[in-house]
């Protein structure tokens, strides 16, 4: 009989971001199968209905609840590719400070 798979859950509480970064909310969840840790299930968010008010309010996003690796932004979703769950995180909080420093600074999103 084989044994069942053990995961391991990571769902930090909600970071919200001060109003003069940006403001919104940042949502994280990664599901590792044990003892491997290989990532079986993730998703990233940047919630701000201040920028956009379609999606929930997501304007940036990485999940791979579909079967396949895809990236949302402002309301369109493309397919995207997966190396890493260290790298994807790493790309995608570089992309929303980005996105917040724009909104702060009354440039183009």
């Amino acid at each position: 009989m084989k044994r069942p798979t053990q995961q391991e859950i990571y769902a930090p509480a909600d970071v919200k971001i001060p109003v003069r970064l940006g403001g919104g909310v940042l949502k994280e969840r990664v599901i590792r199968e044990l003892p491997s840790k290989k990532v079986l299930n993730y998703a990233l968010a940047y919630i701000n209905p201040m920028i956009y008010s379609g999606d929930n309010g997501r304007v940036l996003g990485y999940d791979n609840s579909h079967a396949y690796s895809h990236r949302h932004y402002m309301g369109s979703v493309v397919a995207d590719s997966f190396a890493s769950y260290e790298e994807l995180y790493e790309r995608f909080e570089q992309e929303w400070q980005d996105i917040a420093m724009k909104f702060v600074n009354g440039e183009q999103i």
